[in-house]
């Protein structure tokens, strides 16, 4: 059986991400290959949220109540 894994290595033992289907003491034959680090930078909050092109008032921030509540805010 062939099956690749993930696994961070504590030091001392290798220590799987998921649950594996293997008796306890099964002699296993492993291959480290450490992931290459990403080279795109990780997208911001705003970029995310704006890539959404999300529809609603202009004055969101300025109603938030009146937006979410109707025009008699809970107070």
């Amino acid at each position: 059986m062939v099956k690749t894994i993930d696994a961070v290595f504590d030091g001392i033992v290798f220590r799987p991400a998921e649950p594996i289907s293997l008796e306890p003491n099964t002699r296993v034959r492993l291959t480290v290959e450490t992931p290459t680090p990403s080279t795109e930078p990780a997208a911001s909050f705003l970029d995310t949220a704006c890539s959404l092109n999300l529809e609603g008032p202009a004055d969101w921030s300025a109603n938030l109540r009146r937006c979410f509540h109707g025009d008699n805010p809970i107070t």
